[in-house]
């Protein structure tokens, strides 16, 4: 398949009719994410993300479609009822901010898109709401490291976990104070930029330093296909949520695979996600495979004896954070 933008529009288009046909409860679909950049494709993959909104419940919360091994539809389906409080919108950073960031819609219904955009859209800019987008995510970042410090997860899956979500949610409250969260694959690629326009370049390499360490030869070597089965048998099982299932399987392997020699930080960012994701799924009946991500965490001092320190380390990043937030906040008057 060759695979341009503008396929990848029509397939977005052709995908919203036909959902728009056998689902009488759809008032709107709209496109974000990847596919509204300008190079939509890392590792030769995409996907197409559709946020679909129905007048009632909808059956399933996310669906994701095969088009081919390179490209996958990934809707997430909402009732309108989220969308009805406009305030509770600007305050969220992802389903409000990604209402708000330059989204295509596809279908509408009696105007819907452009009224509720438009409501949620007031002020949504504005440092007092940027901040209040902002705070959560950092609140949400140290509340996993004093739970990882005082009582952690006897699980190491759930403990690891719990330490990337973190990661995750500090990263954003930086990201979130110059634009959109930032998604999985993008993360780690697009996070120094977010630094730097506030003038703190070194938070994303020591946001990044915190699971990177020097590794053994052949370390990528031996993980990539250990990585790999895990997350082909984690998407036979039954419980499998959407987001590890077969069709997204390239989309995390060959932009990995892309980005490890060049961006190291980016590439093992969706490792470990997805591998930690697979591996509490395996765990009751796979051990061994287990045991590989175990393997893989104790080169990066994620091991059980030496997470401590890295906790250490987080705790410090997110003073730094903190006071980032803390100083914007007072330059801007909230």
């Amino acid at each position: 398949m060759r695979i341009t933008r503008e396929a990848l529009l029509k397939l977005a288009r052709d995908r919203a009719d036909l959902l728009a046909r056998q689902d009488r409860s759809l008032i709107c679909i709209y496109l974000t994410g990847s596919l509204l950049h300008e190079s939509p494709l890392l590792g030769g993959t995409t996907d197409i993300d559709l946020i679909c909104v129905h007048s009632d419940e909808p059956p399933q919360p996310r669906v994701v479609t095969r088009i081919s091994n390179e490209v996958h539809i990934d809707e997430a389906h909402y009732s309108q009822s989220v969308f009805h409080q406009p305030r509770r919108l600007r305050l969220d950073p992802w389903v409000g901010t990604y209402l708000i960031h330059n989204p295509l819609p596809l279908y509408d219904v009696q105007h819907w898109f452009e009224f509720t955009q438009a409501t949620v859209s007031d002020k949504f800019y504005t440092p007092e709401m940027v901040i209040q987008r902002v705070r959560p995510l950092a609140e949400a970042a140290r509340s996993a490291w004093v739970g990882l410090v005082n009582d952690p997860p006897a699980s190491r899956t759930e403990q690891i976990w719990t330490f990337l979500k973190a990661l995750e949610n500090a990263g954003n409250a930086l990201a979130v104070l110059q634009g959109p969260p930032l998604t999985e694959r993008r993360f780690f690629l697009e996070l120094p930029d977010r630094a730097q326009m506030v003038d703190r370049p070194g938070l994303a390499a020591g946001l990044a330093d915190l699971f990177l360490a020097d590794l053994p030869a052949g370390s990528w070597e031996s993980w990539l296909p250990a990585w790999e089965a895990a997350l082909a048998s984690a998407a036979s099982l039954p419980g499998c949520p959407a987001r590890l299932s077969t069709p997204r399987r390239a989309y995390f392997t060959r932009a990995v695979a892309a980005m490890q020699a060049d961006e190291p930080a980016a590439a093992l960012w969706i490792l470990l996600r997805t591998w930690t994701q697979a591996a509490a799924l395996l765990q009751p009946g796979q051990p061994g495979m287990v045991d590989q991500w175990e393997n893989a965490l104790q080169a990066l001092h994620l091991g059980a004896d030496a997470l401590a320190t890295r906790l250490n380390a987080l705790d410090a990043w997110l003073d730094s954070l903190e006071e980032l937030l803390d100083n914007w906040a007072q330059k801007y008057g909230v």
